[in-house]
């Protein structure tokens, strides 16, 4: 994978990350972007030898839901906490990763951001 490829798919989740209530980023120790809500994780980005990887949390039951799709997979070492992964997202996949970034981040986020989410979100 060419690394310009991956650094547009790294903006595309900055810009998305980033746009939610006090979402910060940080670089961990192993060189991954990692965004956090109130010093918790909601979202880790990497490069590997295979391309881009993007990791999001979740929760149980939307894990095993993502699992049975094709490109989904459960995340080494943090899987087991409900966490889910993907590499190398294609354009078409970005709508729904939208989705799951910001539910990973509402499931991180402290509950007055939760709440002022909803209602700024409620149609």
């Amino acid at each position: 994978m060419k690394s310009q490829d991956t650094a547009g798919m790294l903006e595309n989740v900055r810009n998305i990350c980033l746009a939610l209530p006090e979402a910060v980023e940080h670089i961990d120790g192993f060189g991954h972007n990692t965004f956090k809500i109130n010093g918790k994780s909601f979202v880790i980005s990497g490069e590997s030898e295979k391309g881009f990887s993007l990791s999001f949390k979740s929760d149980r039951e939307t894990q095993e839901f993502l699992l049975q799709k094709e490109h989904f997979f459960k995340t080494p070492y943090i899987g087991r906490h409900g966490w889910v992964s993907i590499e190398n997202p294609e354009r078409g996949a970005w709508d729904e990763l939208i989705g799951l970034i910001q539910e990973a981040y509402l499931r991180a986020a402290p509950k007055r951001l939760v709440k002022k989410w909803m209602e700024l979100h409620q149609s």
